[in-house]
């Protein structure tokens, strides 16, 4: 994959909400999680409560994990693996807060529950497709009259480096 598509890539990473996340030693099952991105970190923030099964996971240290990200609307398959740890940083807590996780916790912020996770990408499976259907149907049918295979997107791998340097360059 060129710069433009590990570009594209994380635009559509950081406008879709939610994904699977999971510990690859199943330590923890794929569970649904919303994400979030700050701007030139590369690493997948997560807010969830300290007794899930992800965050009992990596209590005690790393894990190796993955998110799954399928979002047809937006055009992203991705299967992002890492190293997945928690995080007690408050101004992390903080700079990360949304309404959103407020409505999950009774006591905002500061009930003792909040836990941080954070995903440092290694690699990356990726895959990215038209966003309309619109564009699909045409490739398609274009496909038809020309004979020739339809331009669904791209699709690569990205290394620990092209996530790396990609993110800290946005």
């Amino acid at each position: 994959m060129n710069e433009t598509d590990i570009a594209t890539f994380w635009d559509r990473l950081t406008n879709i909400g939610a994904g699977l996340l999971g510990t690859d030693n199943g330590a923890a099952r794929m569970v649904p999680m919303s994400h979030q991105l700050l701007e030139g970190d590369p690493t997948i923030w997560f807010i969830t409560a300290r007794d899930t099964d992800l965050a009992e996971a990596v209590e005690h240290g790393v894990q190796p994990a993955s998110f799954v990200v399928a979002e047809g609307g937006k055009g992203l398959y991705a299967i992002i693996r890492g190293a997945l740890a928690q995080n007690k940083d408050p101004a992390l807590r903080d700079a990360l807060w949304s309404t959103v996780a407020d409505s999950w916790f009774k006591r905002g912020k500061s009930d003792p529950d909040v836990g941080i996770l954070g995903l440092v990408p290694d690699s990356a499976e990726v895959w990215l497709t038209p966003t309309s259907g619109l564009s699909f149907a045409f490739n398609v049918v274009r496909a038809k009259v020309t004979g020739e295979q339809p331009d669904i997107g791209s699709h690569g791998t990205l290394t620990q480096a092209d996530l790396v340097r990609r993110r800290a360059a946005a």
